[in-house]
């Protein structure tokens, strides 16, 4: 039996691995280039969204970065925000992304979080089943990013149990 991913906060280290997951995720999808001039965060990751006030989680296995699931609030208004979920094609179903979600969500329980949001590309369509099996509800608004893809996100809310 294979061991489980091991999940801990991201360092600034991790950003070409965190790169390479990014690529391969949007390489599954026409349309869809990663341009790393796009992505200037992933210079420091986990000091990008600790300045946001938040985290990155990242998922290794073998060395290799395999997930990754970020919080922030960068109001520190109790709102809090979900960035950079991707999962290896060969991660989705096995639980994983639940156990990421899970950290990241103790981690916006324990800062005080009450609302969570977040945008994610309209094709992502197995993205939006995973967030809508968790409660998160699609707004009716949808913003283009004008950027390589040229993709469309569309916008999520859950509000968590006081």
């Amino acid at each position: 039996m294979t061991e489980q991913p091991v999940i801990r906060p991201a360092v600034d280290a991790d950003g070409a691995g965190i790169a390479r997951l990014i690529a391969a995720v949007f390489g599954e999808y026409e349309g869809c280039p990663f341009v790393i001039a796009e992505f200037p965060e992933l210079a420091a990751p986990a000091s990008h969204y600790e300045k946001r006030g938040g985290r990155l989680f990242v998922a290794e296995h073998d060395g290799a970065i395999v997930g990754t699931f970020a919080i922030s609030s960068p109001d520190g208004d109790g709102v809090f925000e979900i960035n950079k979920v991707y999962l290896e094609r060969k991660q989705r179903g096995s639980g994983l992304a639940q156990r990421l979600y899970t950290i990241a969500i103790d981690d916006v329980h324990r800062r005080g979080g009450l609302i969570v949001k977040l945008w994610t590309d309209t094709r992502f369509l197995s993205g939006h089943r995973f967030y809508e099996k968790l409660g998160f509800v699609r707004q009716p608004v949808v913003r283009f990013l004008a950027d390589a893809t040229d993709g469309w996100e569309f916008a999520y809310r859950l509000e968590l149990p006081g």
